[in-house]
């Protein structure tokens, strides 16, 4: 059994200085992440979360203890504000995480915080990992005057990646993180290719997918759309490309019919793998190419729609990363409880039990 995550934000260091210290480092923080889950979007939001809490919930999150009745009291707006933008962000993420360890894929994307903009400071850039089953891994603050490139290799580096198939966008597709994944990590990859590696794309262009059997067709209807997907694979020997560890070019066509204008569209996207034949069909390269759009919908979009993440007025110090995080242990704490979406606000409200101990997810050990 692995420890829980309370055990696991133990292991962080309080950034408070001790004198005047009132309130437990721990506690404040699965306050605030309680409150995230019930749908608060800023530091006042969550101090009114925590002001309505029952007793019983707050002795769950071990709230602070005072007088002969043993009251729990909550912590105010500024100590939460001040915890959470002073705590260690890259720690608060990796302790949070889901591990990747064992998984299909894992897809690799960044985000703009709109919300975090100040005055002629832009937006904080956040790249993070997800896996294939929507179980968010970890995210990285991407620092200023860079580009997720020089942050590929750090986050992912603490994580077991054995056997485990990296999906990426266009941008990572360099010989160096080739040979980070698979050199290093013993895990496979899977990037796309587009305009930036242009004699690249040049070359996989002139293969001759006309003449590929090896194809698979997928038809769904969603969305208000119906989409078509073609994804043939080719083995790709003595074709000199600059990039280690290819064994299989990868053509994803796809065909985007409206339902409601009619509108047809339809797209290219070349990808490459170090994954052979015998390991990876046409049918599970367009499950893993697949895999990298879910980040897109089941992270990304969550964030900014239904937890409000672009409409965030939070923008000092480590507070727009770390309420990122905490929105990410958020989805992954309400998936691993079987919702899908998550539940309206008024059923997650800490209501008063008739009977028994409370049983709140963020303190239930993970296995």
């Amino acid at each position: 059994m692995g420890l829980s995550l309370v055990e696991r934000l133990r292991l962080l260091p309080d950034p408070r200085r001790r004198r005047g210290v009132r309130h437990p480092f721990v506690a404040v923080l699965l306050v605030a992440a309680s409150a995230v889950i019930a749908g608060a979007r800023s530091y006042a939001a969550i101090s009114q979360w925590a002001t309505n809490a029952p007793q019983l919930a707050l002795a769950r999150l071990g709230a602070r203890v005072v007088g002969s009745l043993s009251v729990r009291v909550v912590p105010s707006a500024a100590t939460i504000r001040r915890v959470v933008a002073l705590v260690c962000p890259g720690g608060l993420a990796d302790l949070t995480s889901a591990d990747p360890a064992g998984s299909d894929s894992v897809a690799i994307d960044g985000k703009a915080a709109r919300g975090s903009r100040q005055g002629e400071m832009p937006a904080i850039h956040l790249l993070a990992a997800m896996t294939g089953d929507g179980r968010t891994v970890t995210q990285l603050r991407v620092p200023d005057k860079t580009n997720e490139i020089s942050c590929f290799a750090v986050l992912l580096d603490p994580y077991d990646l054995t056997r485990v198939t990296v999906t990426a966008d266009a941008l990572h597709t360099r010989r160096d993180h080739a040979r980070f994944l698979v050199e290093e990590k013993k895990a496979h990859h899977l990037p796309v290719v587009k305009a930036n590696q242009p004699e690249l794309r040049r070359t996989l262009r002139s293969l001759p997918w006309k003449q590929v059997t090896a194809r698979r067709y997928d038809r769904e209807i969603g969305h208000g759309r119906r989409e078509t997907r073609v994804t043939r694979a080719l083995t790709v020997t003595d074709l000199a490309l600059d990039l280690p560890h290819i064994a299989q070019a990868v053509r994803l066509l796809r065909h985007r019919t409206n339902l409601k204008a009619g509108k047809c569209t339809r797209q290219t996207v070349y990808a490459i793998t170090d994954l052979t034949s015998h390991q990876a069909s046409p049918q599970r390269l367009g499950q893993l190419a697949r895999s990298q759009w879910t980040i897109e919908n089941r992270l990304h979009f969550v964030r900014d729609t239904t937890l409000g993440e672009d409409t965030s007025k939070i923008r000092t110090s480590h507070g727009p990363e770390n309420m990122a995080t905490l929105r990410n242990l958020a989805i992954n704490t309400l998936r691993r409880h079987g919702h899908r979406s998550r539940p309206p606000s008024r059923l997650l409200r800490p209501l008063q039990p008739a009977a028994g101990p409370i049983e709140h997810p963020l303190t239930r050990p993970s296995t």
